[in-house]
Order: C-alpha cells, then sequence, then structure tokens
C-alpha cells in the first residue's frame, strides 16, 4: 500500500486526501492551524459569509423601488455577524474532519519539516514524530502580505484574517489594495452601512479583471457612497489617538477608524526544507509545478496558493485531485487553466470563465463577441436590477464558445451554463438551443448566445 503525506490541510489538502483514499492509498494529513486551513477558518468561508449579510442589506436598500417600505434603521450588528461567520467556518472545518476520518486518513496537528522525499518530521504539542512515506503533497497555502510600514496591530490595522474580531461596525473603513480582496471587503462594508474608502494603486478598481466588469462595479461603487482614490500609492498607515492615517506617496492622507490592508499573498513555503531537497521555488518563494502538480523533486507534488498558480481554491483543489490521480496510476486530467471559472463577490458579483478579453484582444484566432446588458432582461426588471451584463466569446466560423463573462446578482451561480460550454467545447447554438425558464437571468445567457449564431 502506498502511503501519501500530505502537508496541509486546506482544499489542495484534504481533497487530496479524499482522492488518496478513495484510491487505496494510506493517508496521513499534517496541519498546523486547523482542518480546512485559511480558506475555511480565515479567508474564503468567512468572508463570504460576510458578503452574505452585506448583500441582504443591500437587496433590502433598494426594496422601495419593489413597493416595499422597511425602517430606515435597518443594520447590521457586526458583533453577531462575525460570531456567525466564525461559528459557521468552525463548523465547516469540523464537517471536513469527519469526512476525512470517515475516509480512514489519519491527521496531525501540528508543524512539518520535510527531511527527503519520503520522510517528514512534525513537531506537535506532544513532542516530536517522525513520518515515513512514499510520497508527499505540500498544500501548505499563503498568507497575507504585509508592509514594513502598514504593521497590521489587530485592532485598528488589519489584515483580512483580523476583521472578524470587530465588535463594532467601524465608522470609516479605508481598504488598500483594489484587486480582488480589497474590492470584495470593500463593497461588503459599504454594503453593512461604513464609509469606506478604496485606495488603488492602478487607474481603476479590478486591474486583472474584465474592464467592462470593473467598470460597472467602479461606477455601482461611488453611486453607493464609497470613495475611490485610483493611481494612489500608500506609503504608510499609522494609529492615531482615535483612528488610523494613511499617508500615500505623493503626499496626501486619508483618516479613518480602520484601515484594512489587502496588498496580496505569501506562500506559506519558509522553514519547510525545501531549499535544502534542491526544490525550485520562483522569486516570490513559490513553488513551481507542471500541470500534474509535480514539483522538481522526484516524489513530492504541489498544490494551492503556495504555488501560485492561479489562487482559488477550487484551484487548490483540483490540483490536489490531479497530484493524487498521477501518483497513484489513475486517469489523469491535467490542469487547463482555460478552463477555470472564478467569481470576485462584489456587489454585484463579476463571474468569468475561459478566454479573456485581454486574451482575445492579444489572441490570433478570430473571436466573436456578445454582450447583452441585464436592464433589458425581464427577470433583472422585475427584481429591480439595474447593473450587470452577460458576455460571449466564440470562435468565428464555428461557434465555439471559448469565455464568457458574467456581472449580476448570483453571478457565481449563472456562470455554470458558459463554464460547461467551455468545457465541453459547445457552440452557441447548443447553448441558445438549451430551453431556459422564462422569465429568468439565464435567459440572458441564451439570448447573448443566439446573437452569436455563425452566418453561413
Amino acid at each position: 500500500m502506498t502511503h501519501v503525506t500530505i502537508v496541509g490541510g486546506g482544499p489542495g489538502g484534504y481533497e487530496a486526501a479524499l482522492v488518496a483514499s478513495r484510491l487505496g492509498a494510506e493517508v496521513t494529513l499534517i496541519e498546523r492551524d486547523g482542518i480546512g486551513g485559511s480558506t475555511v477558518l480565515t479567508d474564503c468561508v468567512p468572508s463570504k459569509t460576510l458578503i452574505a449579510t452585506s448583500d441582504l442589506l443591500t437587496e433590502v436598500s433598494s426594496a422601495a423601488e419593489l413597493g416595499v417600505q422597511v425602517p430606515t434603521s435597518v443594520r447590521a450588528d457586526l458583533a453577531t455577524v462575525d460570531a456567525r461567520v466564525l461559528r459557521l467556518a468552525q463548523a465547516q472545518s469540523t464537517d471536513i474532519a469527519h469526512r476525512l476520518a470517515a475516509s480512514n486518513v489519519v491527521m496531525i496537528a501540528g508543524t512539518a519539516t520535510i527531511e527527503s522525499a519520503g520522510t517528514v518530521v512534525v513537531e506537535t504539542a506532544d513532542g516530536q514524530q517522525r513520518v515515513d512515506t512514499d510520497a508527499i503533497l505540500v498544500a501548505t497555502g499563503a498568507h497575507p502580505r504585509v508592509s514594513p510600514d502598514a504593521q497590521p496591530d489587530g485592532e485598528r490595522i488589519l489584515t483580512w484574517e483580523q476583521v472578524y474580531a470587530l465588535q463594532e461596525l467601524p465608522e470609516h473603513m479605508i481598504v488598500v489594495g483594489s484587486g480582488v480582496t480589497g474590492a470584495e471587503f470593500a463593497s461588503a462594508y459599504n454594503g453593512l452601512g461604513a464609509a469606506v474608502t478604496l485606495v488603488s494603486s492602478r487607474d481603476r478598481v479590478l486591474p486583472g479583471e474584465d474592464v467592462d466588469a470593473a467598470n460597472v462595479i467602479e461606477d455601482v461603487f461611488t453611486r453607493r457612497g464609497m470613495t475611490v482614490m485610483g493611481n494612489s500609492r500608500m506609503a504608510s498607515v499609522e494609529r492615531t489617538d482615535d483612528g488610523v492615517l494613511v499617508t500615500l506617496t505623493d503626499g496626501r492622507t486619508v483618516s479613518g477608524s480602520h484601515c484594512l490592508l489587502a496588498l496580496g499573498s505569501i506562500p506559506n513555503t519558509e522553514g519547510l526544507g525545501l531549499e535544502a531537497l534542491g526544490m525550485v521555488l520562483d522569486d516570490h518563494g513559490f513553488i513551481k509545478v507542471d500541470r500534474v502538480s509535480r514539483t522538481s523533486v522526484r516524489g513530492i507534488y504541489a498544490a494551492g496558493d503556495c504555488t501560485g498558480v492561479l489562487m482559488l481554491a477550487s484551484v487548490a483543489a483540483q490540483q490536489g485531485r490531479i497530484a493524487m490521480s498521477h501518483l497513484l496510476g489513475d486517469a489523469v486530467h491535467p490542469l487547463d487553466l482555460g478552463k477555470v471559472s472564478s467569481n470576485v463577490f462584489t456587489s454585484p458579483e463579476i463571474a468569468t470563465v475561459g478566454m479573456s478579453q485581454k486574451q482575445v484582444e492579444e489572441s490570433d484566432l478570430q473571436i466573436d463577441m456578445a454582450m447583452l446588458p441585464l436592464a433589458s432582461n425581464a427577470r433583472a426588471k422585475m427584481q429591480g436590477v439595474h447593473d450587470g451584463f452577460v458576455k460571449i466569446f466564440s470562435r468565428r466560423g464555428m461557434g465555439v464558445v471559448v469565455g464568457g463573462v458574467v456581472v449580476g446578482p448570483k453571478a457565481s451561480e449563472l456562470i455554470h451554463a458558459l463554464s460547461i460550454a467551455v468545457s465541453a467545447s459547445l457552440t452557441v447554438d447548443q447553448v441558445a438551443d438549451a430551453f431556459t425558464v422564462y422569465p429568468s437571468m439565464s435567459g440572458s445567457v441564451a439570448e447573448a448566445a443566439r446573437r452569436l449564431h455563425p452566418l453561413v
């Protein structure tokens, strides 16, 4: 029986453990902070739980348009919200641990060091433990990047892992960083009722996303009272008597009650002993892997944020599954980033799959595009939805769907139809010919596809 040792209990680790056990391996999983990793305990699950409350308040704020009168004092009790966030995160962690135990995965709480491709040493509360193994998967994740001039204190200057300790809604939250994490938290606290300033070093929010989608989000942000400071780079953040002071590189300052740092992530690869093994890391410390999750050291695989491939829980999980399938001789489908769907949980959401607008413009392929505003959708009108669109890219002449973007409420759900189309190389006619409910938001996906019908 093959013995697999997995270092890290996040999506890349626990999904790999489940696959390895199902394929007949003996599995040991080592986790330092808690089963589920940061994704479940401090990042994805908590943040989306917080956003769920924010989204509800955002819907309530537009109830008058639908003829519903609500008290003007409707607000969130942040202490209750954050307690629920942490409770649900722990419940999810417990559920995953039960699944692992039911699959006969041995779980060890401790900090691992990899001595060789066949030995892992674990520092536990009861002392040191050696684990002899046939193969290793490193799935240690990443942690928030901070700046020497902006040190979090867990009270006023915060990382996204620390915000759930807040007992009262910030009077004025300054969010530094306008990537996905920054935009999501800015949207969430704006929806919860806090004054929000978003400091962006680029000329627009979400610089890595579809331009049309990012423009919609920035327009919504400003319309809802958020201050968006473009082309503004942070120099430092410091505590004041009653809040924080953010100084920009051009000398301007912004005062607020709290500051959330969303400056990116650093891989958790230091201290694992990877350099001594001769493992190849990039300049930022991410582990280099191939499409089946192999590292440069024979017998050691890696998955998830520590690889920097695409920092999504779904990608981490898929990397872990692929690694175990490859190791244990099951059918393997190498990771194809061209078929990954992703979502930005702002309000409205941005969901994407396949080729992006930028890739289309840089490609030699002949690509057609159709973009349909959600405002023209009957269900959107009924629900008071004004912002958003469906965009589809297809190969000219062939009509094969190669990418798509959805901006709107629950875009993360609507994108699935386009994700299937991209994954299965369906044509726009096949997407358009599938029945949709009338009225429904998904009808706009079919209508956008219909507009791309290849002309003979």
